[in-house]
This record gives C-alpha cells, sequence and structure tokens, in this order.
C-alpha cells in the first residue's frame, strides 16, 4: 500500500520506518524549513532510527497526499486544526487518515478526530492508533499490542490489517470517543506518576493507577462512551508506558518538574489538563487527578501539598 506520514519528529520517523519495515510504499512529510526534515536527509537517522533509503523524503504536502492511499499523521496535537485546514484545500477522495497522536484540543477540549473531520468536511475515513509503546523498543525489536479505532468496523479492521506485523499486534476499537479520551488522559496521569517518581513517593503509584482509570471512566461515560473502554490498551493498557518507563515524555517532565530540571518539549498531558477541565465542567464530572495536575503545570501551585492534599484527604468511598 502507498503511505505518506504527515510530521517527521520522533513518532512520524518511527512510522515511516515501521510501514517501509512491512513491505509498504512509503513518503515521509515535513514541513518546510524542518530540522527533522534536515537532519533526516543530512545524516539518513534521527537519535532513534535509521531511516531506511526507500523512504522517500518531502517537503511538498500536495505529493505526498496525492500519492497516498493511506495518511498517517502524526503531528502535536495542538497544531491539528491549522494543519487540517491545509489538508482541506488538498484533493483527498478516497483517503483514510490515520491519527497516530494523542491529545484534546485547548480550548474546546474536542476530540482529535473531531477536529480533522470538522475541518475536512465530515470526511468518514478517520480513524486513530493508540496504545502501548516507545519508539526504542520497537526499533530494538521489542514486540507489543496497540489499537486501531474508528466510526467504521470496516475502516478499522482494513487499517489494522494492513498495519499489522509480528512486531505490532492490533486490536479492533469498537469505542472512538473512550478511545481518544482515555488515550488523551493517560498522559495527564503520566505527568501525575513522575511527580511522585520526583518526591520518592513511588508507592502511591497504585493509588494513581486504580483512582486515575477510576475518575476517567466516569468522564467518558458521561460523554456517551462506554466506560469500560478506559480499562482497554489505548489508558490502562498503556500506563506501564507512561507511569513506569525511562522513555515517558510525560512522567519524565513530571519527575523534572519537582525536581527542578528543564525539559526540552512541553509534555502534551500539559495541554490535555487544561482540556480535561474544560471537559470536567461541561459534563460535571469531579476530575481530583486531573484537577490536581491541572493545578500544578498550569496555575502553578505548590506540587507536594497538591499531591498530599489528593491522597491523604479525607477517607470516601471508590
Amino acid at each position: 500500500m502507498k503511505v505518506s506520514v504527515l510530521g517527521c519528529g520522533r513518532w512520524g520517523a518511527f512510522h515511516a520506518w515501521y510501514a517501509d519495515h512491512i513491505g509498504h510504499e512509503v513518503i515521509l512529510w515535513g514541513r518546510p524549513g524542518s530540522k527533522h526534515l534536515a537532519a533526516l536527509r543530512e545524516n539518513g537517522r534521527n537519535a532513534y532510527l535509521s531511516l531506511p533509503k526507500n523512504v522517500a523524503l518531502t517537503e511538498d504536502l500536495a505529493f505526498a497526499v496525492d500519492r497516498a492511499e493511506v495518511c498517517v499523521i502524526s503531528i502535536s496535537a495542538q497544531q491539528l486544526r491549522a494543519f487540517s485546514r491545509q489538508l482541506a484545500r488538498l484533493p483527498l477522495a478516497g483517503k483514510a487518515f490515520l491519527l497516530c497522536m494523542k491529545g484534546l484540543e485547548i480550548g474546546s477540549g474536542k476530540r482529535l478526530s473531531t477536529v480533522l473531520s470538522e475541518e475536512l468536511g465530515g470526511m468518514p475515513k478517520i480513524a486513530v492508533w493508540v496504545g502501548p509503546g516507545h519508539v526504542q523498543d520497537f526499533i530494538a525489536g521489542i514486540p507489543n499490542c496497540m489499537l486501531i479505532a474508528s466510526a467504521e468496523e470496516s475502516l478499522t479492521r482494513r487499517l489494522a490489517e494492513t498495519f499489522a506485523s509480528p512486531l505490532i499486534r492490533f486490536y479492533y476499537g469498537a469505542d472512538l470517543l473512550g478511545t481518544e479520551i482515555g488515550a488523551a488522559a493517560k498522559n495527564v496521569i503520566g505527568l501525575a506518576a513522575g511527580m511522585l517518581d520526583g518526591f520518592h513517593y513511588g508507592s502511591l503509584k497504585g493509588a494513581l493507577m486504580a483512582r486515575g482509570t477510576r475518575e476517567l471512566s466516569r468522564l467518558i461515560g458521561a460523554m456517551g462512551g462506554d466506560a469500560m473502554t478506559v480499562y482497554g490498551l489505548s489508558h490502562l493498557g498503556d500506563y506501564e508506558a507512561t507511569l513506569f518507563s525511562p522513555y515517558s515524555n510525560n512522567r519524565r517532565y513530571g519527575e523534572n518538574l519537582i525536581l527542578g530540571r528543564s525539559s526540552s518539549h512541553l509534555a502534551e498531558g500539559v495541554y490535555t489538563s487544561e482540556a480535561l477541565m474544560a471537559l470536567a465542567e461541561k459534563y460535571q464530572v469531579e476530575m481530583p487527578i486531573s484537577r490536581t495536575v491541572y493545578e500544578i503545570v498550569r496555575q502553578n501551585q505548590d506540587p507536594q501539598e497538591k499531591l498530599l492534599e489528593l491522597f491523604l484527604r479525607s477517607r470516601k468511598s471508590e
């Protein structure tokens, strides 16, 4: 199949590597002036992988989209709406879009598939690819299970079959809403896990995992999704990779915040915490963990005080 990966950062480069690895014809697109694209052109690699020579590199978005049967999108979640408007100016008939990114739009709290659909005119061929895994592990040949979800079962199955391999086994997601909310929110839980690591409160991660899934299930149910989706690969199934792994950007960001270290990139969970607060207010759902993270990373409240208040507050039922 002809696959174009739109976005050439860490995950975009991996998706190009992976699509080539399993036999597809691949184009990797980067924005004009992209440092990531320039480095790949000059060195044929980035900090994580060597890009196969079969992968074509381009700054021409129209060229990349025109040649593709499936467009894999891997960019910052907060850039998606503006990018979708660029896509909307191109011929898109018959193409499928696979969002390989996690997050919610700040201001609206909207899911990424909703943002893309709004800008492309309600196109139905939109799916998401989420779940546990790190580039470093996949490149080393360590397998994992991930999930593809969409509003159409036939599209979900087709894409899962297109990208399946011994390295990644795909499950079908039937609840697109719950999948996207859970996948985005696990980054907020990852920030909290990193903060606990920074304070050497790792023993509280058990409570964090149990209560984190619980509050997200309430939100997903209130929004009309399946409350049980949060216990699958998109959220709880991704906790090991997000709450414990040294490769986890969100966990590391939370830990660095406590230890006074700088972080090279703003973790997506920081934005997501703000979007979750908008959803919590809209659907009248209590989300104490997400609110605590939001108060720390967006309102600069005292991390130790807020975390201890969260976990050692007055006794209440589950």
